[in-house]
C-alpha cells in the first residue's frame, strides 16, 4: 500500500487545492468551492472510492485581495491530512510544508504521526517559499536569492530525513539551523514519505532532481512539457542517479458537449472572474516566483482566472481523455486536477473520464474502495 503512489504503474491523478476557498478558480460565482472541512471530507471519500490516487492540499496564510479575497480561508494541510487519512482507506494525502515557516523537528514529528494515522499513505510537498506578503506576515525576510531559499530548504530537508532515520540523538551545526541532542520517535509508518516538489525554476528543478519522487511543474501544454520531462528526468539520473516522475496540474471543465464546457468556462472565468485578485496573484508570481516565465505571465491571464495558471482541460469526456493521453505520451507520470465545484464535477469526471483512461491503458484498473 505505502508504495502504490510511486509504483510507476499507470498515470496518477490527484486533486489539488481543495482545502482552499475557491480552489484554483479565481471567480466570484456563488457555487465556487467552499474549502470547508465538511466538503473536503465528502470529497476525500468520493475520491478514495473513485480510484483517485492522491490529494494535494495547498498551504496559504493570507488572501490575494479582490472582491473575494481569493484564498482567504485555507485549511492547514498537515492537520487536514491527519483527518482525511483517518476517514479513507487507499488514497494518499500530501502535506504542503513551507520550509521557511515550519521548524524541521516539529515537521518530522507531525508527518511521522500523520503517516502512522494513514498507515503509510502520507506524503510531503516541500515549498521553499516565494510569496513576499506571507513572509511579511510571519516577520521573516524573503531572501533575494533563489539559491538561498533552496539552500535553506535543502538543509531543512536533510534534518527531517535524518530524524526519521537516526537511531540515536544527534547534533546539527549548519548554516541555517544549530541543533543539539535531536531525536525523533515515532518514525514514519514503513518508509520515508514520498516527496513532491514544485521545481519550475532552475534552482527548484535542481532541488527536485536531488530530493523529489515527483517533480510538480507548470507547462503550457504537451508540446513544451515533453522537453521539460526529458530535462528533469535526465538531470535526476545524471547528477544524482535517481529516477523521478514528473507531474503537472490542470483545471477541468468536463461537460457532455463542448459548447456546454466552453460556456461554463466563459461564465466563471471571464464574466465572473475576480480580476483584481487575478492581477494581484500574477503580480506576486511575476515578482517573487519562477514557476512561470515572463511570457507565460503575459499570455496566461485567462488561465489564472480559470485555474491559477494551470493547463486547461476543457471539453467532453472524450476530448479530455485525448488531452490527458497527450500529456501521458509527453512523458508525464501524472497530474492534478481542480474544479469550480469539486464534489459535483469530480463525480462526473470519475464516472466518464476514468473508465476511458483505463480502456486506453493509460491508467491501471484498480479495485475501488467499498462505499
Amino acid at each position: 500500500m505505502a508504495k502504490a503512489i510511486a509504483d510507476g504503474k499507470g498515470f496518477k491523478l490527484g486533486v489539488f487545492a481543495s482545502n482552499c476557498s475557491s480552489g484554483l478558480a479565481v471567480t466570484k460565482v456563488p457555487e465556487r468551492w467552499s474549502g470547508s472541512w465538511q466538503d473536503n471530507l465528502r470529497l476525500a471519500k468520493l475520491a478514495d472510492d473513485a480510484g483517485i490516487d492522491f490529494l494535494l492540499p495547498a498551504a496559504r496564510w493570507i488572501g490575494y485581495g479582490g472582491e473575494t479575497n481569493f484564498h482567504e480561508s485555507v485549511l492547514d494541510p498537515t492537520t487536514l491530512a491527519a483527518g482525511l487519512l483517518s476517514h479513507t482507506s487507499r488514497i494518499f494525502v500530501f502535506s504542503t510544508v513551507h520550509t521557511a515557516f515550519n521548524h524541521p523537528i516539529v515537521v518530522a514529528k507531525q508527518l511521522a504521526t500523520v503517516d502512522q494515522i494513514g498507515q503509510g499513505r502520507a506524503g510531503i510537498n516541500i515549498v521553499a517559499g516565494w510569496n513576499k506578503p506571507e513572509y511579511e506576515a510571519f516577520g521573516v525576510d524573503l531572501p533575494d536569492s533563489h539559491d538561498d531559499r533552496y539552500a535553506l530548504a535543502q538543509e531543512w530537508w536533510d534534518i527531517v530525513r535524518k530524524i526519521w532515520r537516526a537511531t540515536k540523538p544527534f547534533d546539527h551545526d549548519g548554516r541555517f539551523f544549530q541543533l543539539q541532542h535531536v531525536e525523533g520517535l515515532p518514525k514514519p509508518y514503513d518508509r520515508p514519505l514520498p516527496v513532491l516538489n514544485a521545481g519550475s525554476s532552475d534552482q527548484g528543478r535542481e532541488f527536485a532532481a536531488r530530493n523529489a519522487d515527483f517533480v510538480f511543474t507548470i507547462v503550457g501544454g504537451p508540446e513544451d512539457g515533453e522537453g521539460i520531462v526529458r530535462q528533469v528526468r535526465a538531470q535526476a539520473r545524471e547528477r544524482y542517479n535517481r529516477d523521478t516522475g514528473v507531474f503537472t496540474l490542470a483545471h477541468v471543465v468536463c461537460r457532455p458537449t463542448r459548447a456546454e464546457a466552453e460556456e461554463y468556462l466563459r461564465y466563471y472565468a471571464d464574466e465572473n472572474a475576480d480580476w483584481i485578485a487575478v492581477d494581484n496573484l500574477m503580480r506576486l508570481q511575476g515578482l517573487h516566483a519562477k514557476s512561470f516565465t515572463p511570457q507565460m505571465l503575459q499570455t496566461f491571464r485567462a488561465r489564472f482566472a480559470a485555474g491559477h495558471g494551470s493547463y486547461p482541460l476543457i471539453g467532453t469526456p472524450d476530448e479530455i481523455t485525448d488531452q490527458i493521453e497527450c500529456l501521458h505520451r509527453a512523458g508525464f507520470g501524472g497530474m492534478t486536477v481542480s474544479f469550480v465545484d469539486y464534489l459535483a464535477e469530480l463525480e462526473y469526471f470519475a464516472q466518464e473520464v476514468l473508465p476511458r483512461l483505463e480502456d486506453r491503458g493509460i491508467r491501471v484498473r484498480r479495485p475501488r474502495s467499498s462505499p
